[in-house]
Parts: structure tokens; C-alpha cells; sequence
């Protein structure tokens, strides 16, 4: 077992019992919602995880060391911290080695949870390619993180305020399959469509556990995005998404936001100019996620245990 990893009573028991587990980010907690939605949330999504039947691991850096399970202290912590690092792969070795406290993000999410042996992992929605990635090459390490790391992300599309096409073209030249529940395109975060085709529509869990087992067992590296959408009524209005977020992203180019802190900009700024109900609808998707990603992992957990990984 990694020495650098630290697992929570709760996640030691459930790997000792051989209960089905599912990985949670931090990100989401420390820099993607406001307090005290954010320490709410994380309750909840926990608590969904737990009534579908499986053991939820909310994965961050703390001490030196990769938490996989964070008691009700832990969260609290991570929602209050002004200086929590937004962990990505880069950043990993550097949080450790330094004591700091870091929240995961998908890339580094999917890290931690293939170190300790989780085979899914929840979130709200995957990075991409940025507006304009054709020329500023801002592609979200999320993406590279998927063609590499077997680990399947259950989420609702990617965000909105990304290159959607650009994205699902950046996975599909690595291999990365992209799997729909409900419908036959890729959900785009606050709106359930996209416009854009997914790779295959599988609704069930049964059905999306042999697929992966399936790809796994090929030799094939990397994980899958399993796209989830947010429910229609927790949904907004495409049309009005859009211009917000068009909105949003002049205001981050004016004033010269990029990199990592241009995510929670554009997040916060959607939130102001919704009035609030971008930030409800985030919470109504990574909570459906929660019960998608559950029901994956019985599913996967019920299925044959003697597929290798690559």
C-alpha cells in the first residue's frame, strides 16, 4: 500500500468488507461553491452515495499525505480554507512534499482514487478545451488525466463555459469513450444538452460495468466519461446560459483572468448573474451524479473481479 496514502476509518472498512466505493473531488468544496452551500453539499453527496449503497471517499492532501475519506471535521476545514491549493497532477508532489493543504481536481481526483484502488470517481462536471484553446493551447489537464488513468468519471458533461466540440474532439483522438445516460448526446453542465453526440447511449449501470470491464480487459488504458445530465427541472434555459456565460468570459478576458483561477471566476460570476440559480442547479447535478455513480459501482463491484486493468 502507498505510504503516502491515508484512508478514513470508514473507507478502511468498506475496502476490508469489499463494499463498492466511490471517489469524491475537493475542488468542488474548496474553490467550486460558496460557503455554507459547499459544506452542505458535500454532506449530501455523501449521504446519496451511502443510500444507493455504496461508501463515498472525499479525496483531498492534507498533512503530507492523500486523504481517501475525509471526516465531517475535514470538510469543514477544506469549505473554510482562504489557501487551499487546487490540486492538479503538477501539483500533487508539491502539496505533499510541503505540508499544504490541497483540494483535488478531476485530473488529480482520478490520480488518488487508482492509487487506492477505486474504480469510479464523481463529479459535477470535467475540464476541457477552453473558447479559443485553438490558439492559447488552454486545454484542461483533466482530459490528458482521462486517457491515461482507468478510472470512470460520472459527471454532467463538461462545463458549459468550455469549447464543447473541441472537447469531445480532444478525447476522441485519445481514445477516451464517452458514454450517455438518457439520452443520445453529451450533456453540457447547467443544460442537459449539448447539441453534441456522445460516443454511445447506455442507461443502465449493468450495462455501462460491462463496457468498462469490457475496455479494461482489451488492454485499453485510460478511463471513461460517463455523461449524466441534470435533471429538466433543476435545468436552465440553454439560450440564457449561453449568454450569461458569453458575458461571464468577455468580463475574465477584460480583466485578464486565466489559468486555474479562471474556473471559479467564470463559476461565481454565472452564480451573480443568475441571481443564484446556476449554483442550485450545480448542486441538483452533482447530487444525480452521486446516485449514477453509486449505482456504478455495485454494478462494477457485482461484475466479474478477474478483468486486469491495463
Amino acid at each position: 500500500m502507498n505510504e503516502l496514502i491515508e484512508f478514513s476509518p470508514e473507507v478502511a472498512a468498506a475496502r476490508a468488507q469489499g463494499l463498492p466505493v466511490v471517489a469524491l473531488e475537493s475542488t468542488i468544496i474548496a474553490h467550486g461553491m460558496p460557503w455554507p452551500q459547499n459544506l452542505d453539499t458535500a454532506r449530501e453527496v455523501e449521504a446519496v452515495i451511502r443510500a444507493e449503497g455504496a461508501v463515498p471517499a472525499t479525496i483531498a492532501v492534507m498533512n503530507g499525505r492523500i486523504r481517501v475519506g475525509l471526516s465531517d471535521a475535514d470538510l469543514q476545514q477544506l469549505a473554510q480554507a482562504p489557501d487551499a491549493m487546487k490540486l492538479s497532477r503538477r501539483d500533487l508532489p508539491y502539496a505533499i512534499a510541503t505540508g499544504r493543504l490541497g483540494a483535488t481536481t478531476v485530473a488529480a481526483t482520478m490520480i488518488c482514487a487508482q492509487l487506492a484502488g477505486i474504480e469510479v470517481f464523481v463529479t459535477g462536471g470535467i475540464g476541457g478545451v477552453h473558447r479559443g484553446g485553438h490558439e492559447s493551447f488552454d486545454i484542461s489537464a483533466d482530459l490528458q488525466e482521462l486517457a491515461r488513468t482507468p478510472v470512470a468519471v460520472v459527471c454532467a458533461g463538461a462545463k458549459s463555459i468550455l469549447d464543447l466540440g473541441l472537447t469531445l474532439e480532444y478525447l476522441e483522438t485519445h481514445g477516451v469513450p464517452v458514454l450517455s445516460i438518457g439520452q443520445d448526446n453529451f450533456a453540457a453542465f447547467f443544460t442537459p444538452d449539448s447539441g453534441l453526440k456522445a460516443d454511445f447511449r447506455m442507461d443502465d449501470a449493468e450495462a455501462q460495468a460491462r463496457f468498462i470491464r469490457a475496455k479494461w480487459a482489451l488492454g485499453l488504458s485510460g478511463g471513461v466519461v460517463v455523461s449524466n445530465p441534470v435533471p429538466a427541472a433543476q435545468a436552465m434555459p440553454r439560450e440564457e446560459i449561453d449568454a450569461i456565460t458569453a458575458q461571464a468570459l468577455a468580463e475574465a478576458e477584460a480583466q485578464g483572468i486565466v489559468g486555474k483561477a479562471i474556473t471559479p471566476f467564470l463559476l461565481g460570476r454565472i452564480k451573480a448573474l443568475t441571481g443564484g440559480r446556476s449554483l442550485a442547479t450545480n448542486i441538483a447535478l452533482v447530487k444525480h451524479n452521486a446516485q449514477a455513480g453509486a449505482r456504478l459501482a455495485r454494478a462494477l463491484h457485482a461484475s466479474a473481479r478477474n478483468t486486469p486493468k491495463p
